[in-house]
């Protein structure tokens, strides 16, 4: 097998070019916009693409929502306004809500704000089904709190309930990394995101990146083996 190219191993985060966006500079030679890697031909998968917002169906439906939204209220709505403004583009008249158990109170007031809009919501919380952590091998010495029952989060019993729920279209608040893709794997309807967990920055998870110069220099530290 022959070794990949040095320029195979660049991508976006690459670039300072981002001349994919109004092409008003020149792709540079790595872009994966003009590239390809691989056995892929990034032509085709370009075409690929295109066929998923052109032809009917759900994917199209979608990219034209969002498009509507980013182009008619850029800057203007907050992320709250943007999901029901997306949500009846697409047509979703019941909202599901994978809810953490500690933004129990934000998702109380976005049901309230739903149901004013007039779309029906129907949360399901992280703990649901109250399994505890050793009940799936999780070590006790791992429990927040020692000594006892600690439910862990159940994101696939979450979008079970949710499927069964027939949403269309689910919203997470809050739910950890890691459960957060479990749910979104599991989950039979659309997902897109409230609110990202990040108990330590007010769960503003971009406050990290921000200030990785100076309050948080250890992000940009090197780990050792």
């Amino acid at each position: 097998m022959s070794q990949p190219r040095e320029l195979d191993r660049l991508s976006c985060a690459d670039c300072r070019q981002l001349n994919c966006y109004r092409r008003d500079k020149r792709f540079p030679e790595f872009c994966l916009s003009v590239t390809s890697r691989g056995a892929a031909d990034i032509n085709a998968e370009i075409e690929q693409s295109k066929t998923a917002y052109t032809e009917e169906g759900p994917d199209r439906r979608m990219a034209l929502a969002a498009a509507e939204i980013e182009g008619l209220y850029y800057g203007k709505l907050t992320r709250v306004e943007e999901i029901i403004a997306f949500a009846k583009r697409i047509g979703a008249k019941k909202l599901g809500i994978a809810t953490c158990i500690g933004l129990m109170d934000e998702t109380r007031v976005f049901s309230r704000v739903l149901a004013a809009k007039g779309l029906e919501s129907y949360s399901v919380i992280c703990k649901v089904g109250s399994l505890d952590k050793t009940e799936i091998g999780v070590p006790p010495e791992y429990k927040v709190q020692q000594g006892c029952h600690e439910a862990l989060c159940n994101p696939v019993l979450q979008a079970r309930l949710l499927n069964q729920a027939g949403t269309d279209l689910n919203v997470v608040v809050g739910l950890c990394v890691g459960h957060d893709s479990l749910f979104i794997k599991h989950s039979a309807a659309p997902v897109t995101t409230l609110i990202t967990k990040d108990r330590v920055l007010g769960h503003n998870p971009a406050a990290a990146l921000y200030t990785s110069g100076f309050y948080y220099k250890r992000l940009l530290q090197e780990e050792k083996e």
